[in-house]
């Protein structure tokens, strides 16, 4: 089955002006921004092509070591090679990397832009690295309506929008996907006017106090939202557009990994939702709905201090040292006050309970 690399190998010379910008492109640019070009491009407007940036990452990183790994976020640097070898991408310069990751505002941000052949802009938002913070944060949407992160992309696309010409496009994979869309829709209007299209992979959605503002509502007909079949981090909180449902060579979470999704020419491999995707859609809505926000903060601020109580700054470093990691976390849990404990309990509970009632309406039906 073909993914975004079979597609640049076997599209990647087939230029803009010859099949215009599409869904699987946005793909490759969004996934794109999950490289991590410290060292190698500035937070200044100076342009760096593509060929440039690829020898001086390679000139720090491993190729070996990305091709071995089975993880996304570390097989994206082999996008550059393959966007090399043919006329689609070869030509594409860089500009503006940012890359802040704050524990005191609990924020992962990192963006770049895509100067492309045909005169058009692509701003791409990563999505959440394997760091704790980046990670937390996607769980403080579930009660904020702003985040750091959000306010960040806001900024991040007028001050690129003003300094570049031309259309604009915006996406992102997972909080990606979210920063893209809250950008396109809070940023000036003079930059908005100039977005082509947003597109939302695998990406969060929003509280309601944010779909009923008047720029999220101006931006809606330019989104694209694009999931896997069990998207889970994509049906978070709601969304006000369609999802564009594809397939993925894997099962479940996994399938939240864009690289397992599937490819046909220049388009995705879509399908009707599954029995199983819809299930988890409606179990986690209705989880949601019998929440307050400060159970939810409550519930956050416990989970996360459960998982820095073992000393780790990522998940992969929590992986590393797993048996010393479940030990901290268990004693963790055992000197949590008596109410924190009962409150975590209750809040599983009932996401528990909301799968069991989602399942039993769906047999009654």
């Amino acid at each position: 089955m073909a993914d975004i690399f079979d597609y640049l190998r076997w599209r990647g010379d087939v230029p803009f002006t010859a099949d215009p910008f599409n869904e699987v492109d946005n793909l490759v640019l969004s996934e794109f921004a999950y490289i991590d070009f410290d060292g190698v491009l500035g937070d200044s407007f100076r342009k760096t092509g593509l060929k440039t940036a690829d020898e001086r990452f390679f000139g720090m990183h491993s190729r070996d070591e990305a091709r071995q790994s089975i993880n996304h976020i570390q097989r994206a640097p082999l996008l550059m090679d393959h966007m090399l070898s043919g006329m689609r991408f070869c030509d594409m310069k860089l500009t503006k990397y940012v890359d802040i990751l704050s524990t005191d505002k609990e924020m992962q941000f990192a963006a770049v832009t895509c100067l492309l052949g045909d005169g058009s802009a692509f701003i791409s938002f990563r999505g959440t690295d394997n760091t704790l913070v980046g990670w937390k944060e996607d769980f403080n949407m579930s009660y904020m309506p702003d985040s750091d992160g959000q306010l960040s992309a806001v900024n991040y696309l007028n001050e690129v929008g003003a300094k570049i010409k031309g259309p604009i496009r915006v996406g992102g994979h997972s909080k990606g996907g979210n920063f893209a869309v809250y950008a396109s829709a809070f940023c000036n209007k003079e930059v908005q006017d100039r977005i082509v299209k947003v597109y939302t992979n695998d990406g969060p959605g929003f509280r309601h106090e944010v779909m009923s503002r008047e720029g999220y509502k101006n931006i809606l007909p330019k989104v694209v939202s694009i999931v896997p079949d069990t998207s889970i981090i994509g049906m978070l909180l709601t969304s006000s557009v369609d999802h564009i449902v594809v397939k993925s060579r894997e099962k479940g979470i996994a399938q939240h990994d864009a690289m397992t999704w599937q490819i046909e020419r220049n388009r995705f491999v879509v399908k009707e939702p599954s029995a199983l995707g819809v299930f988890i859609r409606h179990s986690q809505q209705d989880w949601l709905s019998k929440i307050d926000d400060e159970s939810r903060e409550q519930f956050v601020n416990t989970l996360f201090s459960i998982f820095e109580a073992t000393g780790a700054s990522t998940f992969g470093e929590m992986k590393e040292n797993k048996l010393k990691s479940v030990e901290r976390m268990l004693s963790s849990i055992k000197e949590l006050p008596k109410e924190r404990q009962e409150e975590l309990k209750t809040i599983v509970s009932r996401l528990i309970q909301s799968g069991r009632q989602v399942a039993r309406r769906r047999r009654l039906k």
